[in-house]
């Protein structure tokens, strides 16, 4: 690529079949960064292309007070340049994003450089994959993890694997640490339904010995990655362990299969013990932030 022509495409000038094929290649494409998935978190999105497709970049942004900004949409951990960029493909991008936005606040993806000019942030995410042996992942686990499923297995708690949207989303409503906006619940909701009539989405549950439901999660699959995209906890749940409970019956499940769980990591240490605690190990995605907004108009991010 001698020299390389980016375009900024509005919505419906994007070629979906293009941009499908390229996420297709994409060794590190996302399921975040498909299409679909995109119009259900956010209200628009518009993309930077490379070529005929040859790196794509979706752009998610909003407008307040006639800015422009860009934001990371809610269920939607990272983005970024797709394929894995060179250095030189990821300065022309944000070069480009500077000129059009004043005011961002994103997430690009563990393949994506840092930009020494930008003002970055390490995030954590945690990955674990499954092709071993149970017994091989087990022996990964924390001793601390250890304890837990100990103390879970004598609550005789049960698992199950297609808990269903509507159960799932009253006990998110019932146990969210904070409550979900209307439009989050229903993007939620809608990333549910499309996920799990495709095969894609599954919902897993764990109930008392009172038949009462205390955990669940919300994974979705991607290729090889499955995502652990959304979990709710009761309170009951906590003490019982059902969340060490049910990740650990997930693993079982799924163990000595191609498959990787992406826990989405956490910068809380309490839950980032959790995923580490289950052998995932880290990997590195990247905050980047910039203020180029007038002064009188710099409160705009509060």
């Amino acid at each position: 690529m001698n020299q390389v022509n980016i375009q900024y495409l509005k919505y419906d000038e994007i070629d979906q079949t293009k941009w499908d094929e390229c996420m297709v290649n994409a060794s590190n494409s996302l399921v975040y960064s498909q299409p679909w998935y995109l119009d259900k978190v956010c209200d628009v999105w518009d993309a930077l292309v490379v070529g005929d497709y040859e790196y794509v970049m979706p752009i998610t942004y909003r407008k307040k007070l006639n800015v422009f900004y860009l934001y990371q949409p809610i269920f939607c951990q990272q983005l970024g340049i797709f394929p894995t960029p060179t250095k030189e493909i990821v300065h022309l991008f944000f070069e480009e994003l500077l000129t059009r936005f004043s005011f961002a606040e994103i997430n690009i993806n563990a393949t994506n450089i840092t930009i020494a000019e930008l003002q970055t942030e390490d995030r954590h995410n945690f990955l674990l994959p499954l092709n071993l042996a149970y017994s091989q992942l087990v022996e990964g686990y924390s001793k601390h993890t250890k304890r837990k499923l100990k103390k879970a297995e004598k609550n005789k708690l049960s698992y199950i694997s297609n808990l269903s949207i509507t159960e799932y989303l009253q006990f998110k409503k019932e146990n969210a640490v904070v409550s979900l906006a209307k439009q989050t619940f229903m993007r939620l909701h809608n990333l549910l339904a499309f996920t799990t009539s495709r095969n894609m989405g599954q919902i897993y549950g764990v109930y008392t010995k009172e038949n009462q439901l205390c955990a669940a999660v919300f994974f979705v699959r991607y290729k090889k990655r499955v995502t652990y995209l959304n979990a709710a906890t009761s309170s009951e749940g906590k003490e019982l362990n059902a969340m060490y409970f049910l990740i650990d019956r997930f693993i079982e499940e799924h163990a000595e299969k191609e498959y990787t769980i992406d826990f989405e990591g956490s910068m809380v240490p309490g839950v980032a013990r959790l995923y580490e605690g289950f052998g995932a190990s880290s990997e590195i995605y990247y905050h980047v932030h910039w203020n180029n907004l007038p002064p009188y108009i710099k409160w705009l991010k509060k």
